[in-house]
């Protein structure tokens, strides 16, 4: 006998609870706002990614000034790895509350303190003003920040998730990534238009402020189409099975319950964020420090490969929608592992035309990994436990193995000599990566675990 569908968004309780396993079609335009508010929200994140990091040598000189150059850089870029160290901890609060409180509320509040923190930066006196107070308190912003972000992305996924119907759930996934590469864009681009635009004095006296202070308005629009937003119907759903609006969740049971599964999430996240962080935060650095690039020059060939990967994105989403999200995440590791060699040799080559191939080469392999992870790493846990079970294995990984790819390809190329490191730290991360793809269960089109079918109404493409 077959059995009703449930239509999003579930405001109707009695559906529920008469069938609380009834497929839902989902309302298109419901699904739309909860894509734009979860994209908005990772777009923010990287946002603020890309202008500290290309600030970062004015930030050193305006709250670290020792006289030392490196000792500036490296302060700056001390407190911007403190953001890492927190970001387990900010995993282990917000993920629990999302599969307790609902993802709606959690996603709002992360949304507050993420923008809180970018405008508070942009609002510190510097060290001549007030001294050894002013590290401090960039310190404790950035640590916001970390702590925010940590229930961010995790978030954000099971978000848009949740929502999609299963057969365009990677379509709809890639647009996160799309949201991070245009954050990631908007402000290290906005950081050249004013290198370019403003005397170093000026930037350095009052100018490094405008993009941290731009954090305040985006917050808003971004809570603005947060909170307009319903529960999603798979969180609503497990509320009816608990016959609670708080369904208990032990820490012990997103762990422990899930090892397998969070083995797994490690895997696929380390090498997404080893190669992302490579090619996006340590490469412009490489550019300009192995081969001798200006930092203009260095930064523009990066971006033009973001603008590549933005351009393809949905594409590759709406693919792993059709072949599914094995192929293409097993197709991004194996060509890491058998191109990565010949991509830094391009790029080391030095012409124009061949770092262009040879960065564009690496980042379509990474659009592998960005048009996928967002679908195939909720699919990996069941809906009491996803948003909680997500957020720490995924911050984890980031932590461990993402946030410290340029400080330790660095380390190494110090110890060893090899300049040819970068390529081998990504080929041993797609050999992880590929062991996951190989031990994960395919996702596509299929429900997420714990949920009901989720379908999309006719003609709404």
């Amino acid at each position: 006998m077959s059995t009703a569908p449930v239509v999003a968004p579930p405001s109707s309780s009695a559906s529920r609870k008469a069938d609380p396993a009834a497929p839902t079609v989902t309302d298109p335009a419901l699904v739309r706002r909860a894509v734009k508010a979860a994209a908005l929200g990772n777009a923010m994140e990287w946002f603020d990614f890309g202008i500290y990091s290309y600030l970062a040598v004015t930030l050193g000189k305006v709250f670290f000034p020792s006289g030392d150059p490196t000792a500036q850089l490296l302060s700056a870029f001390g407190a911007f790895a403190a953001a890492f160290l927190v970001r387990p901890l900010g995993g282990m609060v917000f993920g629990p509350l999302g599969d307790r409180v609902g993802r709606q509320k959690v996603l709002a509040l992360t949304m507050i303190m993420m923008a809180a923190g970018t405008l508070a930066i942009g609002l510190i006196p510097s060290y001549a003003t007030i001294g050894v107070g002013a590290p401090i308190l960039l310190l404790a912003a950035r640590m916001v920040q970390g702590f925010s972000t940590g229930g961010e992305y995790a978030g954000a996924s099971t978000f848009i998730a949740e929502y999609a119907p299963d057969k365009r759930r990677g379509f709809l996934g890639s647009w996160l990534e799309f949201g991070t590469l245009a954050g990631y864009i908007a402000g290290a681009g906005l950081v050249t238009l004013m290198t370019a635009l403003l005397s170093s004095e000026d930037l350095l006296s009052w100018g490094w402020r405008v993009p941290f202070l731009i954090a305040g308005p985006m917050g808003v629009i971004g809570l603005y189409l947060r909170t307009r937003l319903e529960e999603t119907p798979a969180f609503a759903a497990e509320v009816e099975k608990a016959e609670s609006d708080r369904p208990k969740v032990p820490l012990r049971e997103m762990v422990t319950g899930q090892w397998r599964a969070l083995l797994l999430c490690v895997g696929l996240v380390l090498v997404f964020n080893v190669t992302d962080y490579m090619l996006l935060s340590y490469m412009p650095s490489y550019l300009t420090g192995e081969l001798g690039y200006d930092t203009t020059h260095g930064l523009l060939v990066v971006l033009g490969v973001m603008v590549l990967m933005m351009v393809v994105q949905p594409f590759a989403g709406a693919l792993t929608d059709r072949v599914g999200r094995r192929p293409v995440i097993a197709a991004g590791c194996a060509g890491f592992l058998l191109l990565s060699v010949p991509a830094l040799l391009l790029i080391r080559e030095g012409s124009l035309l061949a770092v262009a191939l040879g960065m564009a080469a690496l980042g379509l392999l990474l659009v592998c990994f960005t048009a996928s992870m967002p679908s195939a790493l909720p699919a990996l846990f069941p809906t009491r436990v996803r948003y909680g079970s997500l957020s720490i294995g995924f911050n984890v990984s980031v932590s461990l193995f993402g946030g410290t790819t340029p400080l330790v390809v660095t380390a190494l190329i110090g110890a060893t000599g090899d300049v040819m490191m970068p390529a081998y730290y990504m080929m041993a991360a797609a050999v992880i990566g590929g062991f996951a793809v190989w031990r994960m269960a395919e996702s596509a089109g299929r429900p997420l675990p714990g949920s009901a079918p989720s379908l999309e109404a006719a003609g709404t493409r």
